[in-house]
C-alpha cells in the first residue's frame, strides 16, 4: 500500500530540484483555509494540511456541521491540502474517509501525535501511540476510500525509547508517508528536538518500507533549517515547518529575502480581508482566534510590543484595519 502517485509526485518534483519536499505542520485554530492562502501569497510550501478534525463529526448528523469551516477548500488554493483526521475507531475513519473524498480531497493524513490532554481523553492523538491495535484499525479504516493514507506522529508517549517499537510499527503498515515531530508526547516542545535519532529513523525505513516517504518536523524555523537538516540526514524525504511560520509568515522562501513593514501591513489586510469572506460564507468563525496571528506581522517593527497590543484589544476586522491605515500613513512615501 506504500506505492502513492500522488505522494510519488510530489517527491520526484522535490527531487529533480536536488532538495526535501517542504510542508506546513496542521495546527489547531491555524491551518484553515484563510491562513493557508496568506502562506501561499508569501511563500507556498509544496504541501498543505487542513486543520485537525474528528473523524466522526464529519459524518455525524448533529456535528458534521461544525466541520464545514475546518474542511473548507478555496478554489484558488494550490496546492490544494490534505485533510488531516484524528479519532480511535475504524468505522468512523471508513465513513469520513468516503465523505472526504467526496468533497474532493485528494489524499487523508492521521494524527497519532496531538499532546492535547482532551484528544488524549478520548483515546486519540498521541494516545494511539499505546494502543497499536487501535492505530492499526485506525489505518484500515481510513484507507478504505482508496485514497493515500499517510501518517503524523511522535517519537513515543513517556519515553524517548519507545520509538524503538512504534517507529517500526507504523513502517509496517507501509504508509506512503511517516511524518515524526522527534519528541514524545509527554516532551510537548520543552526539549530540543532529537535530530540525533534521525538516522536511525531514516535506518529503519530502508530496512522495513523503503518506499515511504520520511518526513521530520520539529524545532525547523525555515526552508534553509530543513535544507540543511536534510543535507545532514541523508534518506530524509520532507521537512514540515510548524511553529516558524509564527516567526516568519515567508519561512518557505528558497531564497530569503527582507521585506519590508509595507510588504507586512499588506499581508496582514490581506489575511483579515480573507477572513471576512470565509465569514460571509456563513462559515464558523471567531475574531479571538484571528488575534494570535497578529504577533507575526509586527514583528521586527518599531514598538512592536505596543503595536501587538494594540491589535490585541481590537474587536473587529474593521479595527485593525483601521490601525493597518495609520501605520501606513505613518510610512515614508515609496
Amino acid at each position: 500500500m506504500t506505492q502513492s502517485a500522488y505522494w510519488q509526485q510530489i517527491a520526484t518534483k522535490a527531487r529533480a530540484a536536488n532538495r526535501p519536499f517542504f510542508s506546513l505542520a496542521p495546527m489547531e485554530a491555524v491551518t484553515g483555509s484563510v491562513f493557508r492562502r496568506v502562506v501561499m501569497r508569501a511563500a507556498a510550501p509544496d504541501v498543505f494540511y487542513t486543520e485537525f478534525t474528528n473523524a466522526l463529526s464529519i459524518t455525524h448528523p448533529k456535528a458534521k456541521f461544525t466541520t464545514r469551516g475546518r474542511l473548507y477548500v478555496d478554489e484558488s488554493e494550490n496546492p490544494r491540502p490534505i485533510v488531516q483526521l484524528w479519532g480511535n475507531n475504524g468505522v468512523d475513519f471508513s465513513k469520513a474517509a468516503a465523505e472526504v473524498k467526496n468533497q474532493g480531497y485528494q489524499a487523508i493524513d492521521l494524527n497519532m501525535g496531538c499532546p492535547d490532554m482532551a484528544v488524549i481523553k478520548n483515546h486519540s492523538g498521541s494516545d494511539l501511540i499505546r494502543h497499536f491495535d487501535r492505530a492499526k484499525e485506525v489505518i484500515e479504516g481510513a484507507r478504505q476510500a482508496g485514497l493515500p493514507v499517510s501518517v503524523k506522529t511522535r517519537l513515543g508517549f513517556e519515553d524517548v525509547s519507545e520509538y524503538e517499537t512504534w517507529i517500526p510499527f507504523l513502517l509496517k503498515q507501509q504508509v506512503p508517508v511517516l511524518t515524526v515531530h522527534v519528541r514524545t508526547k509527554k516532551e510537548m516542545s520543552k526539549v530540543p528536538a532529537h535530530y540525533e535519532l534521525i538516522d536511525q529513523l531514516v535506518q529503519m525505513r530502508d530496512t522495513l518500507a523503503p518506499e515511504t516517504l520520511l518526513q521530520i518536523n520539529g524545532d525547523v524555523l525555515n526552508y534553509q533549517d530543513g535544507l540543511k537538516l536534510a543535507q545532514a540526514h541523508p534518506g530524509v524525504d520532507g521537512i514540515m515547518i510548524g511553529r516558524g511560520i509564527f516567526q516568519n509568515p515567508y519561512a518557505f522562501e528558497a531564497v530569503p529575502q527582507a521585506h519590508s513593514t509595507r510588504e507586512m501591513l499588506e499581508l496582514l489586510r490581506y489575511q483579515v480581508d480573507l477572513y471576512d469572506q470565509f465569514i460571509g460564507l456563513g462559515l464558523q468563525g471567531h475574531f479571538a482566534p484571528l488575534q494570535r496571528f497578529f504577533k507575526i506581522y509586527v514583528r521586527g517593527m518599531r514598538h512592536a510590543a505596543e503595536l501587538r497590543n494594540e491589535l490585541m484589544q481590537t474587536k473587529t476586522t474593521d479595527d485593525v484595519r483601521a490601525i493597518i491605515d495609520r501605520l501606513e500613513a505613518e510610512l515614508p512615501a515609496e
